[in-house]
């Protein structure tokens, strides 16, 4: 037998056991503003933000550090407990002045992602007041890059020229960090959730984790350089589709085999092999503002997705679900960014 043939029967027995033995994953939550008055697009009321944490209670769900959470969720080691971590992008100050006494008061740990050429700026919090949040031993501060640029490489971009853009962004909010909170997090916020091939590997040579903003729960067949989180904005986070997000589990799709972030045709084809015993009539795919989309058995337990016309935005989604059982569903979701807008 080779190499190779060892590698895919290792491969089909990680993915029957996670499809047949997951009861728990991770869920990510991602917020930006918690505030009526600030953009819809990026914000979450108060009223609304506190029901989501009341359902989370409700349904006895562990809140987790993200690190913590990611780790064990990758490792397949959640020991069959659904857990939910929160995080917050930008550091807005409406996370220290309304969310912060909210989560204190459940005892509920958070990660706040620091744009840090921000920080002090209108609407954003100040130095100090992210001084006394890495103080909080239920707080995790991490990176979202140094002036919240668009990350992934420019089709006219020299690679020595990215290079530099992407060493000044990361490293020098990095060094930002650990300078002003004395904190060194191995983990970034992707600025917008995009992410592409190269972008990855330089998270990758620093040991980060890399999150994005596409949907969906963290599983052992996840990947460290394209972690979901489910995006809570009002228009996104109503509790009549809560209870699903908060329980669902991740595809089991091995995410190495999934496309680059960045797209090379539009509209482009997500292409997964479903897990043995996954009847792929089952599968269930939506494309970002176009509505349910035909999933194409290719054969075996391969499908595939393409939307029926182009998208005209510059990020997009394909989200896929397939029944869990008990209620419950997996969750695919795989974003794409057009660099050409």
């Amino acid at each position: 037998m080779t190499y190779r043939t060892l590698a895919k029967s290792a491969l089909a027995l990680l993915l029957l056991s996670a499809a047949t033995a997951a009861s728990a994953d991770l869920v990510v939550l991602q917020y930006h503003h918690i505030s009526n008055d600030s953009p819809a697009s990026t914000s979450t009321t108060p009223s609304l933000f506190r029901a989501q944490m009341d359902m989370i209670e409700q349904l006895g769900l562990k809140v987790v550090p993200l690190q913590q959470g990611t780790r064990a969720a990758l490792a397949g080691d959640l020991s069959g407990q659904q857990q939910v971590a929160i995080t917050f992008d930008d550091a807005y100050r409406s996370v220290w002045e309304t969310a912060l006494p909210e989560l204190t008061r459940r005892h509920y740990p958070f990660t706040v992602f620091v744009n840090t050429g921000a920080i002090g700026g209108n609407d954003f919090m100040s130095w100090d007041q992210l001084r006394e949040l890495a103080g909080n031993p239920a707080v995790e501060i991490a990176n979202h890059s140094a002036n919240h640029q668009h990350l992934p490489r420019r089709p006219d971009e020299s690679m020595e020229t990215w290079q530099q853009r992407i060493k000044v962004s990361l490293d020098d909010a990095q060094t930002s960090l650990e300078k002003q909170l004395g904190t060194h997090t191995p983990m970034l916020a992707y600025p917008y959730g995009e992410f592409g091939d190269n972008l990855e590997k330089a998270v990758a040579s620093r040991g980060w984790f890399g999150y994005g903003q596409q949907s969906g729960p963290i599983g052992p067949t996840s990947l460290a350089t394209r972690l979901p989180r489910f995006p809570m904005a009002t228009a996104y986070g109503q509790l009549n589709a809560l209870k699903d997000k908060l329980l669902s589990l991740a595809l089991p799709v091995d995410a190495r085999t999934l496309p680059s972030g960045v797209l090379k045709r539009n509209p482009p084809t997500l292409s997964v092999t479903l897990p043995p015993g996954f009847n792929p009539a089952r599968l269930t795919c939506f494309a970002s503002g176009k509505g349910r989309q035909t999933v194409k058995r290719e054969g075996g337990q391969r499908v595939s997705v393409q939307a029926d016309s182009p998208f005209t935005s510059r990020r997009f989604r394909y989200n896929c679900t397939y029944p869990a059982g008990q209620g419950r569903f997996y969750w695919l979701s795989h974003q794409w960014v057009d660099l050409s807008r």
